[in-house]
């Protein structure tokens, strides 16, 4: 064998060990963390009425205003409706004059630190390795790669809808199951409600 074929015979073995290395090393890494690509930032929407209904008379906030609990919002007749707690105001009714009963919100606002990072899995796709208190990281999508980081608040009892999956014997429901990451709304004020985002949760 001449010195030729001894170099490509040494290259293709090393070639093939490294990308046996590199697999594992992937399976390795990938096996310890359940994957959730599509998750987003979410808090639920606090809606604000009238107790009594009236004609709105005026309003103190703007939709992106911080208020604290208790500040005035509106006043409908003669009742002041009041923020439920600190928070950002998201919309606002502005039609001075207009009637306002007590089903309809004058008002609707989040409060920043019940923001969680929330995203389904499928039962049979690493539900079973999950547990409330394990640590996480996520990315956003406006954010590039930044990689943020968090912990497991809470996992669904009961299962969403999910898709029919058709195969040769039966019909199934992919049953999917909401979970919640908590992060440190302080450290990461630029994260907004509503942005998409990427989870791996460490089994």
């Amino acid at each position: 064998m001449n010195t030729r074929n001894k170099i490509i015979i040494v290259s293709a073995i090393f070639i093939l060990l490294a990308g046996a290395i590199g697999g594992l090393v992937y399976w390795k890494y990938s096996s310890a963390r359940v994957y959730i690509e599509d998750a987003k930032i979410y808090a639920p929407t606090i809606n604000l009425y009238s107790k009594v209904g009236g004609t709105l008379q005026n309003v103190y906030v703007n939709a992106g205003d911080y208020v604290k609990m208790n500040d005035p919002i509106a006043r409908i007749g003669n009742e002041l409706v009041k923020a439920k707690s600190d928070g950002l105001i998201l919309t606002v009714e502005t039609s001075i004059g207009t009637a306002y009963g007590t089903t309809t919100a004058v008002a609707t606002m989040i409060n920043p630190s019940d923001l969680r990072i929330i995203g389904e899995t499928q039962e049979d796709k690493g539900l079973k390795y999950l547990l409330v208190g394990q640590q996480a990281y996520f990315t956003v999508d406006a954010f590039g790669s930044k990689k943020y980081y968090g912990t497991v608040d809470e996992i669904s009892e009961t299962s969403n809808e999910g898709d029919i999956v058709f195969n040769i014997s039966d019909t199934r429901e992919e049953k999917t199951f909401d979970v919640k990451v908590r992060f440190d709304v302080n450290q990461y004020s630029e994260l907004k409600n509503g942005m998409s985002a990427k989870l791996w949760i460490y089994k």
